[in-house]
């Protein structure tokens, strides 16, 4: 039987020629050389070697682009640049004429290692699903509000730490820190016991902005290169003991994990629709009701050890990515190129929609063992039937390391 040909995806492929997501992956032979690729299929396309093999595809002042071992020099070139490479690289990949150029820059993906697609400037995390909101609310507050007074006012957020965004596939170590529960004297400190997982989607950007100059909402595609699949770790006992009076910090810095493939936002052009009705009316900066539909109907599902746990649908998220953006800069502050924010745990209204432990358990547990993996993966409806995908995200639970004896124990 002849081998099928790496143009003859499979049907239903959520890696056709829709999707094409961007990343960056290195060969057996040549390990520490890094190289931009976009994926097709169940094969990665060498971005490097693609002007060469068709010269005048990709426009002469974009080559140089490719070579990087990075996407940020991509990211920062804009938006009309980004088309323009989109555009040459499915031109590659789909007309017939240029097979016999481009079959050797299609390397199997089985054979490759992936890298973190881009260097990570700032990380906020954001806090945007009602259904998710008010579920911990209830958990946490259960003679309270479930919602904080300003929640439907702005989306909350906070400032996570960029150097511990991990590509897909980096095992996640048992964190340590403080903790203590209300029968406790004093606190304790040792490994978390209660880690657990946030089913979130991120937006990379790409053009930055100038210090106090506000990115409203019509500015979001132009500053936006993608979106990826994101695991945001959280060790909920920590977190309890911390984030009281401020927000979360040692509980969620430890580990965030990302796809180790970006989707451009235009691909996502077929599955934008309205967010949820909203009951309190927005400010000004944030008014989106004569905008382009700003969500995006993304369908995650999450894996616990290979069994499916959760389906949480990103349509239902009260606030858009980009309100997220327009808030996130309205004070003043610029947006740098490779900036991640993340939408905060997707949670849906049924029971199988729960985007964390902390939910799908009622705060009861159990939460992550040593050796647990959890993968997430996702894909959105495109034009004309097709699947528009999201790479996955896997990360697996390692036990924490022991401290020094000289260290707290």
């Amino acid at each position: 039987m002849p081998e099928q040909s790496p143009f003859d995806l499979a049907e239903g492929d959520p890696f056709g020629p829709h999707t094409l997501p961007y990343g960056v992956f290195s060969t057996a032979d040549a390990p520490a050389l890094r190289r931009l690729g976009v994926r097709y299929g169940r094969h990665v396309l060498d971005l490097g070697a693609l002007p060469d093999a068709l010269p005048g595809v990709v426009p002469a002042p974009h080559a140089a682009l490719l070579t990087a071992a990075t996407l940020n020099p991509l990211l920062a070139a804009g938006r009309p640049v980004w088309q323009q490479v989109h555009a040459a690289v499915r031109t590659a990949l789909t007309d017939p004429a240029h097979r016999t150029a481009v079959a050797p820059l299609l390397r199997p993906l089985d054979g490759l290692t992936l890298h973190l697609p881009f260097e990570v400037a700032d990380y906020v995390d954001f806090y945007s699903s009602e259904h998710h909101a008010t579920n911990v609310g209830r958990i946490f507050r259960p003679d309270g509000a479930a919602l904080p007074p300003n929640w439907k006012h702005l989306p909350i957020g906070y400032h996570g730490r960029a150097g511990t965004v991990v590509v897909s596939g980096t095992p996640v170590v048992r964190p340590h820190g403080q903790r203590k529960t209300p029968a406790d004297a004093a606190p304790l400190f040792g490994p978390s016991t209660r880690l657990d997982i946030e089913a979130e989607v991120g937006f990379v950007v790409g053009t930055p902005s100038a210090l106090h100059a506000p990115v409203g909402l019509a500015a979001f595609r132009d500053h936006v290169f993608g979106v990826c699949l994101v695991n945001d770790w959280s060790a909920r006992d920590i977190q309890a003991w911390e984030y009281v009076p401020l927000g979360p910090f040692l509980g969620k810095s430890f580990a965030t994990s990302v796809s180790a493939w970006i989707t451009p936002l235009d691909a996502f052009d077929a599955a934008r629709t309205a967010p949820p009705t909203r009951d309190v009316p927005a400010l000004p900066y944030l008014d989106d009701t004569a905008a382009e539909p700003g969500g995006l109907d993304l369908r995650i599902e999450v894996r616990l050890n290979g069994e499916v746990i959760s389906r949480p649908p990103f349509a239902a998220m009260y606030w858009t990515a980009a309100q997220q953006l327009a808030h996130m800069t309205v004070n003043g502050a610029s947006l740098r190129t490779g900036d991640l924010y993340a939408s905060g745990t997707v949670s849906g209204p049924e029971p199988d929609q729960l985007g964390c432990l902390l939910e799908l358990t009622q705060g009861k547990g159990p939460y992550l063992q040593d050796d647990d993996e959890i993968t997430l993966t996702a894909w959105a409806p495109g034009p004309d039937g097709a699947r528009i995908g999201l790479g996955e995200v896997t990360g697996r639970v390692l036990p924490a390391r022991e401290f020094p004896a000289s260290d707290p124990a």
